[in-house]
């Protein structure tokens, strides 16, 4: 496996930035700028710090960028400040093809122009994503490389639109935890650049980091319960959540399919929902997709409107945010995002209950749904030796786990198999549809288009600190109905330097209303601010 280093050198060999061309003549480093023509770039021109994906084609377009000089520079990125100078140990490994696979696009590039909607896009991916030619090892020393023979579903699509995975992230072991990331397969915990002695969340918090700090353009992660958005909140991010079934888990690391999703994570609403365009649509290997094509196809991209607050009603889900220990700070802020909603044009609807939802707390019967067991040994085994272990038994034989996570392994492999079939999971089944009609019919008769809440009640923790109330809101309203939430930053706290995120939260299907408030939002307030650990490199 080449080291970053190593591929930062070869990089350096070829092309690395635009000022490498020879004045007023053509070299090695021509730069395509049209079908059919190539012309050198004109020198200093581009910085992926903070670059978009319309930003970086523009440049492309213009002549201005190459795909490998594009690539190398986000290289030199993830050596220089990942692994030194702020260390946020965001990455595990990164790709060693993804200079000669740059190289390709530049070469297809000046015979066609852009391959696809994602045309070089350098992406971070999390770790439990199979990715051909690099290992995915869900966080765990136990899965050390196991690279699968084919890629997730999600992967597939963001390389078929011209994307490329350069770098795998940490993540928090099995995806246990949402409060921080941390795992046995990348010594140490992963910082948040925004102040590195805070957590990013958990478990995609590596994804978050890493396109926090401008690693890669954009990102993908997965949310069980909280994974895209809280990590993306802690970051300063855009993170979205599909409804259940629109977005495909295939080839995935499960850690309960009755709530795993997978989706992008970004810097911008647009960028996220360029990601978001390509990677949904039905996959015969995850069954819940089934219904996916009645809602397709869309183009996610014209609910990108300035104005699309206007005439909105939304509504204050204080149900998942008020508590005694709620942050005053948040609180302060979030109540500036209801000011900025109202101005540009929304109805706030405060408070706006769910009435049929008298409890939080599932049955009993639904409370024993356990089902990590059955589908991680399902997953195990249908890669045959390909991985090293086959089974929860035997990563917990193999004792190479993050300690933090070897409860957590005992008592999965306690409970008997909990499959789909079973009774508990057939009560939890149940109470998630009774969760999904009184959310519904509360939105109908409030006539809302979303509800509103603080991603998280608290600040970044410190790392290391369980203590402290954590603040995560995230787990209950979208995991249990399996409707959409988009993750929007809505300001800072800590003196302004710890982002807080705010979620909008919709019916089934109802992306393109989400998207739509979300960008509106985001256009107005513009909170969105780089992180000053990981500067622009000179």
């Amino acid at each position: 496996m080449h080291t970053v280093a190593r591929l930062v050198a070869l990089a350096l060999g070829g092309v690395l930035l635009a000022s490498a061309a020879s004045p007023g003549g053509r070299n090695s480093a021509q730069v395509p700028t049209a079908v059919g023509r190539t012309d050198a770039p004109a020198p200093g021109r581009f910085d992926v710090h903070e670059a978009t994906i319309a930003q970086i084609h523009d440049a492309m377009r213009g002549g201005h960028l190459t795909c490998r000089a594009l690539v190398a520079q986000y290289l030199r990125r993830i050596e220089a400040l990942d692994k030194n100078g702020p260390a946020l140990n965001a990455v595990v490994v990164t790709n060693a093809e993804a200079l000669a696979t740059a190289a390709a696009l530049d070469q297809r590039f000046a015979q066609s122009g852009l391959v696809g909607p994602l045309h070089c896009v350098p992406m971070i991916v999390k770790d439990n994503f199979e990715t051909i030619g690099m290992q995915s090892a869900n966080g765990s020393l136990s899965l050390e490389g196991f690279v699968s023979r084919k890629d997730a579903f999600q992967v597939a699509r963001i390389k078929a639109a011209g994307a490329i995975v350069l770098a795998k992230s940490n993540m928090a072991e099995w995806a246990f935890t949402p409060y921080e990331t941390v795992s046995s397969i990348l010594p140490g915990y992963t910082k948040n650049p925004y102040a590195l002695d805070r957590v990013t969340a958990g478990s995609s918090g590596g994804t978050a980091a890493a396109v926090a700090a401008s690693f890669g353009t954009v990102g993908l992660g997965t949310d069980t319960g909280n994974s895209i958005r809280g990590p993306s909140s802690h970051q300063a991010l855009v993170g979205i959540r599909s409804t259940m079934g629109l977005t495909s888990r295939g080839g995935v690391m499960p850690l309960s399919l009755l709530a795993d999703i997978a989706g992008p994570m970004a810097r911008t609403v647009e960028d996220a929902v360029r990601v978001f365009q390509v990677i949904v649509g039905s996959d015969p290997e995850d069954p819940a997709t089934a219904p996916a094509d009645a809602h397709l196809p869309q183009d996610y991209l014209k609910a990108l409107d300035r104005d699309g607050l206007k005439g909105a009603r939304i509504g204050v889900l204080r149900a998942a945010f008020d508590s005694a220990t709620t942050d005053a700070e948040v609180l302060r802020v979030f109540d500036r995002a209801l000011a900025d909603l109202r101005a540009a044009g929304a109805t706030i609807i405060d408070p706006a209950p769910v009435p049929a939802l008298t409890t939080q707390q599932s049955p009993a019967a639904a409370d024993t749904c356990r089902s990590f067991r059955y589908e991680i040994n399902r997953y195990l085994a249908s890669h045959g030796d390909r991985v090293p272990v086959t089974s929860l038994a035997e990563v917990l034989a193999s004792r190479r786990f993050h300690p933090s996570v070897r409860r957590q392994l005992e008592r999965a492999a306690e409970v008997p198999d909990h499959g789909p079939d079973s009774e508990a999971c057939r009560a939890d089944t149940a109470w998630r549809q009774h969760v999904r009609d009184a959310v519904t019919a509360a939105m109908d008769a409030q006539q809302l288009d979303a509800f509103v809440y603080p991603t998280w009640s608290h600040p970044p923790r410190l790392i290391g600190d369980l203590n402290t109330p954590h603040g995560d809101n995230s787990q209950f309203f979208s995991p249990e109905t399996g409707f959409p939430a988009i993750q929007v930053p809505m300001g800072y706290t800590r003196g302004d330097v710890l982002p807080a995120g705010l979620t909008l939260f919709g019916r089934a299907w109802s992306e393109p209303t989400l998207i739509r408030l979300a960008f509106a939002y985001e256009q107005a307030t513009r909170h969105r601010r780089a992180p000053t650990s990981t500067p622009p490199l000179r």
